[in-house]
Formats: C-alpha cells, sequence, structure tokens
C-alpha cells in the first residue's frame, strides 16, 4: 500500500519511517512525502493511482489541507483515494469542514501510530 503524507513539518518523515519501520522492510507499506499541498497535487498528477491513502495535515501555509482535500475530491477519483486529514487542533469547525468536503477519516496530533496503524488494516 502506498501512502502520500503531506505536512509542511519535515520532521514527520522520520516519525513515520521509523514507526513502521517493520511495514516498509516487509514490503507492506511504502510511503511518499510531501511538503506543501501543491508539492502533493504535483506527486498526484504524476502517479495519480499509486497513492491508496492520503494523510493531510490541515493547517499548512499557502494551501490547507482542506484546500488540497477539496481539489483531490474534485479531480482524483477513478480510483479515489482514501484521504485522512490530521489536525493539531481538534476543533468541530475543521473537522465539520473535512467531512463536507469528503475527508474519509480525521487523526489529531500527535498521531496515535497504532490507532492508525489499525484504520490502515482495515483498508487492506
Amino acid at each position: 500500500m502506498k501512502i502520500l503524507v503531506v505536512d509542511d513539518e519535515k520532521d514527520i518523515q522520520p516519525l513515520f519511517e521509523q514507526r513502521f519501520r517493520k511495514e516498509i522492510r516487509n514490503g507492506l507499506i511504502e510511503f511518499e512525502f510531501a511538503y506543501s499541498g501543491e508539492e502533493a497535487l504535483t506527486y498526484l498528477d504524476g502517479f495519480e493511482h499509486e497513492a491508496v491513502l492520503i494523510l493531510s495535515d490541515i493547517n499548512m501555509p499557502g494551501m490547507s489541507g482542506l484546500e488540497l482535500l477539496n481539489r483531490i475530491k474534485q479531480k482524483h477519483h477513478n480510483p479515489p483515494p482514501v484521504v485522512m486529514m490530521i489536525t493539531a487542533y481538534g476543533d468541530s469547525e475543521n473537522y465539520d469542514r473535512a467531512m463536507e468536503l469528503g475527508a474519509d477519516d480525521f487523526l489529531t496530533k500527535p498521531v496515535d501510530f497504532a490507532e492508525l496503524k489499525e484504520k490502515i488494516k482495515i483498508l487492506e
């Protein structure tokens, strides 16, 4: 399963690679990282059918995660990727807006990796 992680914080990459070390080594999961909404769209334009799951931060400079979500749901729908939004703010406004735009799930920071692994198992 290929997962695209979108977050402006570059330290997220080693964190995901450490927490999913076993799954990566066993070839079960492959990660790609984008550090902005624009970079994520460029990736999806080139590799549209590769990302099965997209994990996107909501609060990013430039294009927000909510704007990215809207663009993904409008353009990439054959097959549609599963999009989980991640935010440091568990407020109902962001949650409601993400769900209106078609988010498949919602996670809060710091990410509970045990919970995330369970959610990913459902998608396999």
